[in-house]
């Protein structure tokens, strides 16, 4: 069944689209700066100013006559923040993530240098019960979750990391050299998504994406295992396409904007 187009409130979507602008600039802006950035005619813009200041969500200086948001936007926000559990938000996802593939799918958050499963739906097969479950925990650079993680770390952190843990191997196929791990890194943060080739367990492959919230942090990440012999080839090429997706619809939920909205045209006054 075709869905109904939704009909937009365009006053409202100036308000926002002032919002946003005025978010991303730092200290006050005037007038003509907030109109050009908001691609709105000075006029249209200055009314919605004076509503937003009205409710003291903006605020005038009396000298320079510079508008600046006020803190009762991060009241707002922060009160939004405490009613938000990462892992309720990403759950539906990861159980759709499952069946879609036919395989488990991982919540995973960091703690410290270990790498640790808050949420996990099992497979059709349940091929890997033993191996994955709520609260199991690993080093983060062996795990693809893990790296999808340490995508907030530095060079000066890796470097920490690898000298405090020594990158200890727990396959075979472990990356323990910090070099190894950076060009797993760089082509994680490339791709949109990390692997895990039998680098935690022996016979097992993950697939996962990092999941980041509007500060632009990667605040967990998830992932699809399965037994090396079902997860090859084409594939893997069709999971990592399914759980950069699904990483990237949390993370729109959560508020990451990559980048910014593009603005229209300069509008007629309203």
């Amino acid at each position: 069944m075709k869905q109904k187009a939704v009909k937009k409130n365009q006053s409202v979507e100036k308000v926002l689209r002032i919002i946003e602008v005025m978010s991303t600039r730092r200290g006050p802006m005037r007038l003509q700066d907030i109109a050009a950035a908001s691609a709105l005619p000075s006029s249209t813009a200055i009314r919605f100013l004076n509503t937003l200041s009205q409710y003291n969500y903006v605020v005038q200086d009396p000298e320079s006559s510079r508008y600046a948001l006020t803190l009762k936007i991060c009241k707002i926000a922060n009160e939004v923040h405490a009613q938000i559990s990462v892992r309720d938000v990403i759950r539906p996802h990861i159980v759709q993530l499952s069946d879609t593939c036919r395989e488990s799918a991982c919540t995973a958050i960091a703690e410290g240098t270990q790498v640790v499963y808050i949420d996990v739906v099992e497979g059709p097969d349940q091929m890997l019960r033993t191996l994955q479950r709520i609260g199991k925990r690993a080093p983060l650079h062996s795990t693809g979750v893990g790296k999808c993680l340490l995508l907030n770390y530095s060079d000066a952190e890796l470097s920490a990391l690898a000298e405090t843990t020594g990158l200890e191997s727990l396959t075979e196929h472990t990356v323990t050299e910090i070099e190894g791990l950076k060009a797993e890194l760089d082509r994680a943060r490339a791709d949109g998504y990390a692997l895990d080739d039998e680098e935690c367990e022996l016979g097992v492959r993950c697939v996962a994406a990092p999941v980041r919230d509007f500060s632009g942090d990667v605040v967990a990440a998830i992932s699809v295992s399965g037994p090396a012999s079902r997860m090859a080839g084409e594939r893997i090429e069709r999971v990592k396409d399914r759980v950069r997706s699904t990483a990237a619809s949390i993370s729109t939920q959560l508020g990451y904007a990559p980048e910014t909205r593009p603005v229209p045209a300069t509008e007629k006054p309203v």
